[in-house]
């Protein structure tokens, strides 16, 4: 039997789940109950919750997409734990593969060894737990330096604006790297496939954006990021079934 799907793990995975879909519901009953006291009409609340459901729809596709990226090498039930809690596609894959760096192993292949799993297991919960702990504690101290400097001339606001953009930039550039120039030390072979996949993916979103500016289709707007990774997914797959092997399978570092 393979571990990572046994029973302990499933036990595990529905014991989250509950404890998740149980704090949800608290808090809708609680918010229900408090808008009501406050004079809310019952219709208007069926209206923000029947909303708030569909507006959940993009970012659990988009979670669905991560779990089938990390089910190969962790197994399905490890990602679905993971993120039904915190985490996203970025977070979880540098964590699995920093734990593994330290075996001489990646994420590119199926992890038969519980010591490797374990450790990827740690790496990845530990790192989250983090941000639950500190942002309670220095975010507001934070946020108020940042917004005093800011305040202060039109100058450092703009400065504050151009460093927010570069930080999302480096790290979008980091990945976008990963599939033209990765080695097989850091995890993952830049070939013929991850290429396709990043054009892809790039083509998917333009098109995506383009359709909900010029035509002002306002609701696909959340859904471009999964649908944008649905479709460079398929055309990964596609790719592997039409071209021969050894173009398919071409890596260049």
């Amino acid at each position: 039997m393979d571990f990572r799907t046994g029973p302990l793990m499933y036990a595990l995975a529905a014991a989250v789940v509950v404890f998740v879909i149980a704090q949800s519901l608290f808090f809708i009953i609680k918010a229900w109950k408090r808008a009501r006291e406050l004079g809310v009409e019952s219709e208007k609340l069926r209206q923000t919750v029947i909303s708030s459901a569909l507006f959940t729809i993009a970012p659990a596709v988009s979670i669905f997409a991560t779990v089938l990226a990390l089910a190969s090498a962790l197994g399905i039930v490890l990602p679905w734990i993971r993120l039904s809690v915190i985490g996203n596609l970025a977070y979880e894959t540098v964590a699995a593969e920093s734990a593994l760096g330290v075996f001489g192993s990646s994420i590119a292949e199926p992890i038969t060894d519980p010591e490797k799993f374990s450790t990827v297991a740690w790496a990845m919960t530990i790192g989250s737990c983090f941000p639950l702990v500190l942002l309670p504690i220095f975010c507001k101290k934070i946020h108020k330096a940042m917004g005093k400097v800011t305040s202060k001339s039109k100058t450092a606001n703009v400065l504050g604006n151009i460093l927010g953009t570069a930080a999302f930039i480096g790290i979008i550039s980091a990945f976008i790297a990963k599939s033209i120039a990765s080695a097989p030390k850091d995890g993952q072979s830049a070939g013929v496939l991850s290429v396709a996949t990043l054009l892809s993916a790039m083509v998917f979103t333009i098109a995506l954006d383009y359709l909900c500016r010029k035509k002002e289709l306002k609701k696909l707007e959340p859904f471009v990021l999964p649908i944008a990774m649905f479709g460079a997914m398929g055309i990964a797959i596609l790719l592997t079934q039409i071209l021969p092997p050894d173009i398919a399978g071409l890596t260049w570092r």
